[in-house]
């Protein structure tokens, strides 16, 4: 099996992605202890969202037709209201 090159990759969620694609051991010659965070969260603050049980299904089905959880799927959506609303 041929040796790849490691990408670089800037978030979680390409991280995510990426290693969902690919088996560990393609890059065990790579692969080096760490012993600090690479990724650390940025502060953010969580709201409370009421939704109707239909409305919370909807939500549901439209995260999963994408691949995404529920709660990604809405801060994509709110920001992209913010950012049309600007």
């Amino acid at each position: 099996m041929k040796n790849q090159k490691l990408p670089q990759i800037d978030s979680i969620e390409e991280l995510a992605q990426f290693w969902d694609t690919h088996d560990l051991t393609e890059f065990a010659e790579e692969l080096e202890e760490v012993n600090e965070p690479v990724f650390e969260r940025k502060s953010e603050t969580m709201i409370p969202l009421h939704l109707h049980p239909q409305e919370l299904e909807a939500v549901k089905r439209a995260a999963q037709a994408r691949g995404v959880a529920e709660a990604v799927l809405l801060r994509e959506w709110v920001l992209e209201k913010l950012h049309t609303a600007v």
